[in-house]
């Protein structure tokens, strides 16, 4: 059941669907409300989103097995992003991972929240660990910077796009040009009987101005860049979500794998869509090259300084530098490429934890 926001009652509030259901998409300004959530001078909404929560002494270690992520050592306040994947190595879930001395707090997506918490109730056994789905008691809040106000509230802060200890870039684009360093990202875990206090009068953002920033950032996201048979690599997600040096997990033969070989089947890419018809093309929509479909789009949206802008899955093989055409219905749309995850990891020249050495963009 979709818990619908108070700040749904805020003037020109209007609900958001599908996977932000229960949320504002926009209040009346999308492109404003984008410039303003990019400068870090409006917060967006995001009380929709699952919080699941671990607690007890065994807590950090177990999470370690389960994940693909090193987190033995989390401290408290440190930041995290761990998979956890099926035997084959498809991603399952994505969780966003705070610890604050005595409990491990995990926010994802909306409807994932449940499963989550069922799921590892079912992988405890005899370990001293509580696991509870908190997602009714509190609020999530996002911005493009810390907000002075809230130094007391439990922050994750987005590792994207820095490569993390046992981490490996994908992409061909070195780090510190990559567009992911222009978005920072922090969300506050808010007691969801204070959001409305919390918020105050504080300009608000709708889930389209935070979706416009996450696509501009390359940044994928579970539910609209992932299907049933997404590997990590194939969304360049071993850059801030998988530990390459660490023990055994679950999936963990296909990471080590495709990362040996170089090869993953499919790869994330960016687009630029001709805006000369003033319309977006469809989530699913496919995407072509000459007659052959290649792809899907996965999120599409109307950036406020690049126009519109998707993320999208295509096959490894196609070349970076042809031009593809998303198509919806009868009508199609020139797409440019920007090469997120390289079609030949022989591409990616560089180190763990460093600086990639290939094609700057």
């Amino acid at each position: 059941m979709t818990i619908k926001s108070p700040l749904l009652s805020r003037p020109g509030a209007v609900e958001a669907g599908g996977a932000d259901s229960g949320v504002a998409s926009h209040y009346g300004e999308p492109l404003r409300e984008q410039r303003a959530l990019a400068a870090g001078t409006a917060v967006v909404d995001l009380s929709h989103r699952g919080v699941v929560t671990v607690s007890g002494p065994d807590r950090l270690s177990w999470l370690n097995t389960l994940s693909s992520q090193q987190v033995t050592n989390l401290a408290p306040g440190e930041s995290s992003e761990l998979l956890l994947l099926s035997v084959q190595g498809r991603i399952e879930y994505d969780a966003r991972v705070i610890d604050d001395g005595g409990t491990t707090w995990l926010i994802v997506e909306a409807a994932e929240a449940a499963p989550l918490a069922e799921w590892l109730n079912r992988m405890k056994f005899m370990l001293r660990v509580e696991i509870a789905d908190v997602s009714g008691d509190w609020a999530v809040l996002g911005s493009t910077r810390r907000v002075e106000e809230w130094s007391g509230l439990k922050v994750w802060e987005d590792p994207w796009p820095h490569v993390g200890a046992g981490g490996y870039a994908y992409s061909v684009v070195a780090e510190e040009l990559h567009p992911g360093m222009e978005r920072p990202w922090f969300e506050y875990l808010v007691p969801a009987a204070e959001l409305e206090a919390t918020v105050g009068d504080r300009p608000l953002a709708g889930v389209w101005a935070a979706e416009a920033l996450r696509i501009a950032a390359w940044r994928p996201r579970l539910g609209a860049e992932t299907d049933d048979k997404t590997i990590p690599h194939e969304l360049d997600l071993l850059r801030t979500a998988v530990h390459l040096a660490k023990g055994c997990y679950k999936g963990q033969e296909t990471v080590a794998r495709v990362h040996n070989l170089g090869h993953p089947p499919r790869r994330l890419v960016f687009l630029q869509l001709d805006g000369s018809q003033h319309t977006l093309p469809a989530v699913g929509s496919e995407v072509r090259l000459g007659e052959r479909k290649v792809g899907t789009v996965t999120s599409v949206v109307q950036h406020y300084e690049m126009g519109p802008v998707a993320l999208a899955v295509i096959k490894r093989s196609v070349s970076p530098d042809e031009i593809l055409t998303v198509v919806d219905g009868d009508e199609p749309y020139t797409a440019a490429q920007e090469v997120i995850v390289a079609p030949d990891a022989g591409q990616v020249v560089g180190r763990q934890t460093g600086f990639l050495k290939g094609t700057h963009r």
